[in-house]
């Protein structure tokens, strides 16, 4: 079942990809959420569906769907901006399944410190392009860089698998990298290279992260 729903998640990113070269709203809204959806339904077959990290993880996928949602109309600031909320919460919600499951550690100090530096610097970029969408951004940075250092917490537990850990790191880093062509595509230059480049990593990262639900209890 896993194998058909990648196989399926790969045609609808196909299809997805091919509607946003033709800027076709109709073609995004009739691949998106289907594709969004897939993410959830791979959460939902794993075999520890039941914990805390679960429910939590869960809850960041359905946000996100729904921010997905909101993001086909980024030509829309107050449907854009929405959906900036819904994509926040959805981290937060990373945020605390990550913390709750790893707790504070040595990871934390050092990504902390690897993550405030680039988020810095990626602000500094953005800015003068963000106008009255200062503070949303800033808001959504500070919290995605918080799920990045949340990921490296729970990336150095070694009572975890190497796979369940590599999951959720690479699926966070993939997360926040997807996110930069978001912003370059809604700010500073518009262009397919940004769909191209940022939502098959913005894909994959979900998928990965509704894997390790699988292996972390």
């Amino acid at each position: 079942m896993t194998t058909i729903i990648l196989m399926l998640a790969v045609v609808l990113l196909c299809g997805l990809l091919f509607a946003e070269k033709k800027e076709s709203l109709k073609g995004i809204l009739l691949t998106k959420p289907f594709l969004s959806g897939l993410f959830i339904a791979t959460a939902l077959m794993q075999p520890y569906a039941a914990g805390t990290y679960f429910y939590l993880i869960l809850a960041g996928l359905v946000l996100c769907l729904v921010g997905d949602v909101c993001l086909a109309f980024f030509f829309n600031r107050k449907v854009f901006t929405a959906g900036l909320a819904f994509f926040l919460t959805g981290h937060i919600a990373y945020i605390v399944a990550f913390f709750v499951t790893s707790g504070v550690n040595a990871g934390t100090a050092v990504s902390l410190a690897a993550v405030t530096v680039i988020s810095a610097y990626v602000f500094t970029r953005l800015r003068p392009h963000l106008g009255p969408m200062m503070g949303p951004v800033i808001a959504y940075i500070v919290i995605i860089s918080i799920m990045v250092v949340g990921a490296a917490s729970l990336a150095v537990r070694q009572d975890f698998s190497v796979q369940a850990r590599a999951l959720v790191m690479a699926g966070s880093i993939l997360f926040y990298v997807s996110d930069l062509f978001v912003a370059r595509h809604r700010f500073v230059k518009k262009g397919i290279f940004n769909r191209y480049a940022g939502l098959p990593m913005y894909y994959a990262a979900q998928f990965m992260l509704a894997f390790s639900v699988g292996m972390i209890p």
